[in-house]
């Protein structure tokens, strides 16, 4: 057990370390090659952020575990939204970006609808559970090429601003990094999978709870010290709206990706985690919308609704 736990924080270690390794060569790579900084950006970056989730859902699939994979996006959103958001407000009043608040929340809530309804083609009718099919994958995925249409459009039309100048790294030592980022994505992410599900095992907690806990809980953690952080200089429109677009990125890309390579059968995945998932990012949407601020009682509230279901989902084991 105790080589099992310490098995999952090196595997964490290990993901959220070559994600940035990834981030950082793959940008410096794209620089290089002379592309624009808007698009590096919403691509690159963006999607750096995710890697942590994606290659631990991919591989949780892939192992045969999907509840596991389905709860890793589920739990992040929640983290994301409730505790994330929460957090960073207490420590001071949120800022949100205008344009997080009429675009990247709306697009969260849709995607947060979408994931909820094509997991509840199934519920009640079988005793199988849910499965989120090929073309339920397709589907997600085609909702997030939407997203990045509108996303590039909008950057388009605000001219792209470009971020400070940043040291470029040589060529070899770009790739190098980009060769290292995917070797500890990939261990790192077979390294947790393993540890987590033998620890739901030995606990005898299903797959599912180890997912919306604490494999949605370390892939998030970096989320939450930046986000805190940058609360409390004052900088945290940016950080919110990389968190709140992150939700569109985890229900979009990675179940889409991962449900398009292998169907997704879950079991342990309830309609209350979709229903928490959705309700988070409602709740920091209806907030934020006429001040663009989450204030500080807001942010209470919304860390209180995080611990609630924290503690529901504990009881129900």
């Amino acid at each position: 057990m105790i080589l099992n736990i310490l098995f999952i924080v090196v595997g964490v270690a290990m993901v959220l370390w070559g994600a940035d390794r990834l981030t950082e060569g793959a940008s410096a790579l794209a620089r290089r090659m002379n592309v624009p900084e808007i698009v590096i950006g919403l691509t690159i970056v963006a999607a750096g952020t995710s890697a942590p989730e994606l290659f631990v859902s991919l591989v949780s699939a892939l192992k045969g575990t999907p509840d596991m994979a389905v709860g890793n996006v589920v739990g992040s959103n929640i983290f994301n939204a409730l505790l994330i958001v929460g957090c960073a407000a207490m420590v001071a009043p949120m800022t949100i970006a205008r344009a997080t608040v009429k675009k990247d929340i709306p697009f969260a809530v849709a995607a947060s609808v979408l994931l909820l309804l094509v997991c509840a083609d199934s519920w009640g009718l079988t005793t199988s559970g849910s499965v989120i099919s090929r073309f339920d994958g397709l589907l997600l995925l085609a909702g997030f090429a939407a997203f990045m249409a509108y996303t590039f459009r909008v950057a388009k039309q605000g001219g792209g601003e470009e971020t400070q100048a940043v040291a470029t790294l040589q060529v070899w030592r770009a790739v190098l990094y980009v060769v290292i980022g995917l070797t500890c994505l990939i261990v790192g992410s077979n390294l947790f999978v393993d540890s987590a599900s033998a620890v739901a095992r030995q606990l005898s907690i299903s797959e599912g709870v180890i997912g919306l806990t604490i494999v949605a809980g370390g892939t998030s953690l970096p989320e939450l010290a930046t986000s805190v952080v940058a609360a409390r200089k004052g900088q945290s429109a940016i950080a919110i709206g990389n968190v709140i677009g992150s939700n569109v990125f985890n229900v979009l890309l990675i179940l889409g990706l991962t449900a398009s390579i292998s169907p997704l059968q879950i079991q342990g995945i309830t309609g209350v985690d979709l229903s928490t998932m959705l309700l988070s990012v409602l709740m920091v949407w209806g907030f934020s919308y006429t001040k663009y601020t989450v204030a500080r009682w807001e942010g209470a509230v919304l860390t209180m609704v995080f611990m609630a279901y924290m503690g529901w989902l504990f009881y129900t084991l």
